[in-house]
């Protein structure tokens, strides 16, 4: 909590301070919204908080978040120059040191009906990125076949963990395990979050043998890795976007393995956006990792094979 405690306003400190040490270490979310009540999320349980740091379910008595509030936390997290940061306003988040990824809504401006950037921002969400060293080790045994690591596809809805299982697989992959020699590994960070860079240097433990590209869009830099890196494995978070579908194709036809991740409840529902229907379609990756919540978040719900054949039956919940 220390990086994310540095960005906040004095007042929402004191207050996250005062919270139940159970509460502040199971901590996902933070939503500020301005003039209205402060709302966390932890575990699976969302609640409003009180001036003096408790729980309540009536937002009447929750501790308003003021203009003032917001003008200052966006100030600290710009720095006071909001021009640094009009490339993440455009895709309306900011990420901070930590990995740590802030949404943000508010007043968007458009340019030749494309979206410029968003001010008048009065709506915050924290969402607090956690490193859980061992997460994969659940799965590592369905990503290895006669020595080579499987191209596999990571599904999940939001907050169940996906990003944080990526992660360690990326460390797993890079430091080898008794499962597989250690593999030079390409990380492409579009949104800072995996490896938590700070000045171009990983804050997360993402292994010795791994290279991150920094802020750099999926596709471009899954290409750039391919010719100046040569890893053995591409690590990326969300793809979806037709050029990431491309980039993937590419690097699997170069004999590089790619282990990325999509949002969705499952294979069928992935399979119905565009991009990643043809993936599917067409075999791009020989194996898939479900996750949920249903027994904390982290939730193994099922491993496939190419063909959409179950591997892996048994729920295992690795962040609960």
């Amino acid at each position: 909590m220390k990086e994310i405690m540095a960005i906040l306003p004095a007042s929402v400190r004191s207050i996250l301070t005062a919270l139940p040490s159970a509460v502040r270490e199971h901590l996902e979310e933070i939503r500020l919204r301005q003039n209205q009540p402060m709302e966390i999320r932890y575990g699976q349980q969302s609640s409003y908080v009180t001036p003096s740091g408790q729980l309540t379910a009536n937002a009447r008595q929750g501790w308003i978040f003021s203009e003032e509030q917001s003008v200052k936390l966006l100030n600290q997290v710009s720095h006071h120059s909001l021009y640094a940061l009009e490339e993440e306003l455009k895709r309306g988040y900011i990420t901070v040191v930590g990995g740590h990824r802030i949404g943000i809504a508010g007043k968007v401006v458009l340019e030749k009906g494309e979206v410029k950037g968003i001010r008048d921002v009065t709506s915050f969400n924290i969402r607090i990125a956690r490193e859980k060293k061992g997460a994969a080790h659940s799965v590592l045994p369905f990503l290895f076949e006669n020595g080579r690591v499987h191209n596999t596809l990571i599904i999940s809805p939001p907050q169940c963990g996906k990003t944080t299982l990526l992660r360690d697989i990326a460390r797993s992959l890079s430091y080898g395990s008794e499962w597989s020699s250690s593999r030079k590994v390409g990380i492409v960070d579009e949104r800072s979050e995996l490896a938590g860079c700070l000045n171009g240097v990983p804050q997360r433990d993402v292994g010795p043998r791994t290279d991150v590209l920094d802020a750099c869009p999926k596709a471009v830099g899954m290409m750039m890795l391919i010719r100046s890196m040569s890893p053995d494995v591409l690590i990326v978070d969300e793809i979806g976007r037709t050029e990431d579908g491309e980039a993937v194709w590419e690097a699997i036809h170069a004999g590089v393995a790619v282990i990325c991740t999509a949002h969705g409840a499952d294979v069928s529902e992935v399979a119905q956006r565009p991009t990643l229907g043809r993936l599917i379609k067409y075999g791009a990756f020989s194996r898939y990792i479900v996750l949920s919540r249903a027994n904390g978040v982290g939730t193994v719900e099922a491993v496939y094979d190419g063909g959409l054949t179950r591997v892996e039956r048994e729920k295992i919940a690795w962040l609960s």
